[in-house]
């Protein structure tokens, strides 16, 4: 995937709405003010959450590292040319987003819960 077909993708889920923060860092969010990924993060990179039992599986893989200042809150940071799959990066970047709907109040998750 490129950047702007990350971009979109992320665009297109529930609630999810993209910012400029520090710079030129492009912030996908959900519900005001909860990222669930960031593109050109330190560059040209791409980081987001994971499932905190995946985080270090994902830090072994070639291409992936711990994303500084938020490998704590278990994000993985990658550079261009990611390096997975476009339909692997879809599902992450969908399970990320949930992962970050599930932590909000029961009322706020109204319509972003994907099945």
């Amino acid at each position: 995937m490129t950047p702007e077909q990350v971009a979109s993708f992320c665009l297109q889920l529930p609630g999810a709405r993209e910012d400029l923060k520090w710079g030129s860092n492009r912030v996908f969010s959900v519900a005001g003010n909860k990222m669930f990924a960031i593109l050109d993060f330190l560059g040209d990179g791409l980081a987001f959450k994971v499932d905190r039992d995946l985080f270090l599986g994902y830090v072994d893989r070639p291409g992936i590292r711990p994303a500084p200042y938020l490998a704590r809150a278990h994000w993985i940071d990658m550079q261009l040319p990611y390096p997975m799959g476009d339909a692997e990066l879809r599902d992450l970047l969908t399970r990320s987003h949930q992962l970050v709907v599930a932590r909000l109040p029961k009322i706020r998750q109204v319509g972003l819960l994907l099945d």
